[in-house]
């Protein structure tokens, strides 16, 4: 007997053919009986008519409990009403492996419950439906890079630089060397991989011992880091819309029935198409003042002030030329205003806030010297990294796109922890 994947039904119309998969639901009316189950590439009902299955089958349906895994045979039937539009006229099913008192239930169960069963949890159409949306962006990812001539670069977990605020950091002892650190970003690395190739990008987990609960954090997330030899500012956020415009297409083309299964509201991601409107940091924060807020000029911007900014456009939103205290040593001096870097945030609209931190580096040995020693950083740490600026130094430009919360904007998930498989946060480790 064949056994086929429920993906690959269309393939065997009027066949007899057997599917392995797991038990999600089962009825019976007395002389019929349904049985849906699931085998990763998609949903599948079978049709049990008592008269028509071989002696014992009725018998191991009556059996049958969620989650336990099966062999269903029969005959593949065209049906428009069922899911992938084939369904199976049952003539048999064995019960490859029991499942005794599943504890997710159709029923209610809370977050921290759901969470403490996260391994058992994945299992459900709404978490299924995530974990492909998100195969799918990583792989457009990829294919959008590809397609553009990027070298991928991979860079390391383990480092003894640090990229961003150094009290975000998860050190351990690293042999006689001292301590080394869980990766921030892979940014540093590229730039050097950069000189070699032109158009990089890495693409791993990143790690951020911030302290924070909010729903747009985690403290283990996959970052996309491309970075341009020759490419400024300017360069850096037309590659940044061209980049989100991909993926929001993409997920649109590709994964419908996800989005429909979660309920996505597809119409605000069409609107999603280069050019991304634009505003510099005083004009956003002249905008929170005007609307009420107390923020001052030299502060960051929060979450709701990213929310509020956003509100006003149907497209993601850059928000450039931040002040320089409060963004990280290597991004270049705006030399129309020295209190300030040219950097850029992109904004998803919806809510979702910042997806993207992008900049153009500093290329002036000098000037980043002064500034590593400005945040009390150890020169001879990040030799390596002035080096760069010393042989062949060159204007470049990159940054960093979150996965996690990409796809929970796509998605139109509330909480970012959902996005990734087994979550990481200040509180969780466990599974």
């Amino acid at each position: 007997m064949t056994t086929v994947r429920v993906s690959d039904l269309h393939a065997h119309a009027g066949a007899t053919v057997s599917v392995d998969g797991w038990v999600m639901t089962t009825r019976s009316s007395g002389k019929i009986a349904f049985l849906v189950l699931r085998d990763g590439t998609g949903y599948l009902q079978a049709v049990f008519p008592k008269n028509e299955v071989v002696d014992g089958a009725w018998e191991r349906f009556a059996t049958l409990t969620q989650e336990a895994s099966v062999r269903v045979t029969g005959m593949v039937r065209e049906e428009a009403r069922a899911p992938g539009g084939y369904e199976l006229t049952a003539s048999d099913v064995t019960v490859l492996a029991p499942s005794t008192d599943y504890p997710i239930t159709p029923k209610e169960h809370g977050t921290a419950f759901l969470f403490e069963h996260r391994h058992l949890w994945l299992r459900s159409r709404r978490q299924v439906a995530i974990g492909r949306v998100r195969s799918e962006i990583q792989q457009a990812i990829h294919d959008f890079y590809y397609e553009r001539g990027f070298i991928r670069t991979d860079s390391p977990i383990l480092t003894g630089a640090i990229g961003e605020e150094a009290g975000e950091l998860f050190a351990t002892e690293y042999f006689d060397l001292g301590q080394a650190y869980l990766a921030q970003t892979g940014q540093l690395y590229i730039e050097a991989t950069a000189a070699a190739h032109g158009k990089v990008y890495c693409f791993g987990p990143t790690f951020r011992a911030e302290k924070s609960k909010t729903r747009r954090h985690l403290t283990e997330f996959w970052m996309c880091e491309p970075e341009v030899a020759f490419a400024d500012s300017n360069d850096n956020m037309r590659l940044q819309e061209e980049f989100v415009s991909y993926l929001v297409s993409r997920a649109l083309e590709r994964c419908t029935e996800e989005l429909k299964e979660l309920e996505r509201d597809t119409a605000p991601l069409a609107k999603v198409t280069a050019p991304f409107p634009r505003i510099t940091y005083t004009e956003a924060i002249a905008r929170l003042q005007a609307e009420g807020s107390d923020i001052e000029w030299g502060a960051d911007l929060g979450a709701d002030d990213e929310t509020a900014l956003a509100k006003a456009y149907d497209q993601p939103l850059f928000v450039m030329n931040y002040p320089k205290q409060v963004k990280a040593f290597y991004m270049k001096e705006n030399p129309d205003d020295p209190r300030t870097v040219l950097n850029n945030d992109c904004l998803a609209p919806e809510g979702y806030g910042e997806i993207i931190g992008g900049s153009q580096r500093e290329d002036n040995y000098e000037k980043l010297l002064e500034r590593i020693h400005a945040q009390g950083l150890d020169p001879a740490t990040y030799s390596w990294y002035l080096d760069l600026r010393k042989y062949g130094g060159f204007v470049h430009s990159g940054f960093g796109l979150g996965l996690e919360r990409t796809v929970a904007w796509i998605c139109g998930i509330p909480h970012i922890r959902e996005t990734i498989a087994f979550p990481r946060q200040i509180h969780r480790l466990y599974p």
